[in-house]
């Protein structure tokens, strides 16, 4: 093997397709694991790798295993078998992600919970990789629809975890199925004597990898992370901005891309931000530390790569607007605060399916990071107020007024009006830009009405009155249709999460959202007649609470129907065919959505 330190990924020998998607994601150095197992894997030899959870090892088998594929085979030539169907999940779309421009690639994650008639459909079609948790490909495997004799490369991710349930059997069952010539790569946190006998009777000659699980003291930093629900993580940042004490701030993204594109969205919002990436020349990279540690900028927006060696002390806080692929970057990440015995605060936005990753950084820093509530309407109301009487304090303390004072009393005798008026006004005219009553975002104002209602209406007792065909108690609107989701009160979800994880998902004004109703184990959700399927099809993928929607219409006798694009529901039984409009709405039907591209 090399002796060459990999210091870039331009150094490794992926294909020119991967690593143009590696570059277009924002990787710019491979980490520990990705540096030592891309080049025995592109090699065909099999590897036996000993890391943790968070040390970027998806890219480490993924990338060599995607450069080598037959893209012209559209059978199963890879199987990576994971522990959990989150897992299964998580890595079936960064293969997908990495194989962007692999045209006609397709990866297929098979797990116990998903309909088998998904999964049928898609392996007829044919795939190219298949992700699946060991139960569910033993059915595939029991069933004949699975086929292995194409398999070229078999990964077992986080083998002492599916050792821990109770896999391994199943594990060896399934590596019996497979070619006798084919690479291994076993990946595991820890290497118990059960997995030890699994890769002395199955990989050939392995080269053995280990990372060492590095912890970092992080004590004089508070860390605490924001569960991404229905809200728009821009919206959040920015209540956050808003009620946050701050001296100055980084917001880390992924890619370079996204730097601008945030920090022109906060400069927007009234916010003195830059960008700070790779792409930038040196010259213009200094010029933005500078007016950072001179208070000239308050907010940088930068990825990994090129906030690496960042030092300025007025760094308050960092907010971690994507996620970082492993621990060590977070690490990396949160030490540009804390500096020079100052306490620092570290703010993690996580979506549910990250949460393996917020337990891999809290193993890693050996610290907890606690949950936190976004700030509402009334706290940024609170600070924005409490600001500008400290500004009217300063100005008074500071100022010579005698001028303005004498204009004030002249007015006041012109116009015959209070002096509490004339304050009034200018406090309007000085905060115009900037309402010391913020109102809600446009896209969750309504939901905050219609969570409110949806409250106040009486709600059904149970999963059993649902069953009944309760669902259906209100009549849908003419235009509209009732779709069931997959979440319900028993997961904690509130009508405004469903409005605002449909609003921002699906690019659709929240006012065309009709009623929401919530059962304890799924809700319904009114909406407008003529959704495209590429939309449909989106929503039932989308989490919320911890819930996919799995999005599905609801005929009017209470059962679940096909979606079908532009089609209007069918008239309920109960209701004539010449119905007369409700009094208080148009009897004029709702236009179709309009979606935002």
């Amino acid at each position: 093997m090399s002796t060459e330190v990999i210091t870039h990924f331009a150094q490794l020998a992926l294909s020119a397709p991967v690593l143009q998607a590696v570059n277009e994601i924002g990787y710019e150095s491979p980490s520990p694991i990705q540096a030592q197992a891309i080049p025995p894997l592109l090699a065909g030899r099999d590897l036996l790798g000993q890391a943790q959870t968070g040390t970027g090892k998806t890219a480490a088998f993924a990338l060599p295993i995607l450069s080598r594929l037959d893209i012209g085979l559209a059978q199963p030539q890879v199987l990576v078998l994971t522990p959990t169907r989150e897992l299964a999940i998580q890595v079936a779309e960064a293969m997908q992600t990495y194989a962007r421009h692999l045209k006609g690639f397709h990866v297929l994650p098979i797990y116990g919970g998903q309909g088998m008639d998904t999964q049928l459909r898609a392996l007829r079609r044919g795939v190219h990789a298949v992700v699946g948790t060991p139960g569910r490909v033993q059915d595939h495997l029991r069933r004949g629809t699975l086929k292995l004799d194409r398999l070229t490369t078999l990964v077992l991710d986080e083998a002492d975890e599916m050792l821990r349930m109770g896999f391994i059997d199943e594990v060896e069952q399934i590596l019996q199925h497979t070619p006798a010539e084919k690479q291994v790569a076993l990946f595991s946190a820890t290497m118990p004597a059960a997995i030890q006998k699994v890769a002395q009777k199955y990989l050939r000659d392995p080269v053995e990898i280990k990372i060492k699980n590095k912890t970092s003291t992080v004590a004089a930093i508070s860390q605490r992370y924001w569960e991404v629900t229905g809200l728009h993580k821009l919206d959040a940042l920015t209540r956050i901005l808003e009620v946050e004490e701050f001296d100055a701030m980084i917001v880390f993204v992924r890619t370079k891309t996204a730097t601008v594109e945030l920090a022109e969205r906060l400069e927007a919002r009234g916010f003195s931000c830059s960008a700070l990436n790779g792409d930038m020349n040196q010259v213009l990279r200094e010029r933005t530390v500078e007016r950072l540690k001179k208070g000239s900028l308050d907010i940088v927006v930068a990825t990994d790569v090129a906030a690496r060696g960042l030092d300025v002390e007025r760094i308050s806080h960092v907010v971690n607007y994507d996620i970082p692929y492993d621990t060590e970057a977070y690490v990396h990440r949160i030490g540009r605060t804390g500096r020079a015995g100052r306490k620092g605060e570290a703010i993690l936005f996580v979506a549910p399916r990250e949460k393996r990753m917020l337990r891999a950084i809290e193993t890693a820093t050996r610290q907890p990071i606690t949950p936190m509530q976004l700030p509402s309407h009334a706290d940024i109301a609170d600070r924005r107020v409490t600001q500008f009487k400290q500004t009217i304090s300063a100005t008074l303390a500071a100022q010579e007024l005698d001028f303005f004072e004498k204009l004030i009393t002249d007015y006041q005798r012109e116009h015959d009006v209070t002096v509490d008026k004339i304050a009034a006004a200018l406090a309007y005219l000085v905060q115009k830009e900037r309402p010391l009553l913020p109102a809600a975002e446009k896209s969750t104002a309504p939901a905050a009405a219609r969570a409110d209602r949806a409250e106040r209406q009486e709600k059904p007792r149970g999963r059993d009155e649902a069953r009944r065909g309760h669902t259906a108690e209100r009549s849908v609107e003419a235009g509209m249709v009732r779709y069931r989701m997959e979440v319900g009160r028993d997961h904690g979800v509130q009508p405004k999460n469903i409005v605002g994880a449909i609003a921002n998902e699906a690019g659709m004004d929240s006012q065309n959202i009709g009623h929401i109703k919530l059962y304890d184990d799924f809700s319904t959700v009114d909406l407008p007649a003529g959704m495209p399927k590429d939309i449909f099809k989106h929503l039932t993928k989308v989490w919320v609470c911890g819930q996919q929607l799995r999005l599905s219409v609801l005929s009017g006798d209470g059962q679940q129907g096909e979606h079908k694009s532009a089609a209007a529901p069918a008239p309920r039984k109960d209701q004539p065919k010449h119905a007369k409009p409700h009094p208080k709405k148009s009897a004029k039907p709702k236009p179709k959505v309009k979606m935002k591209k």
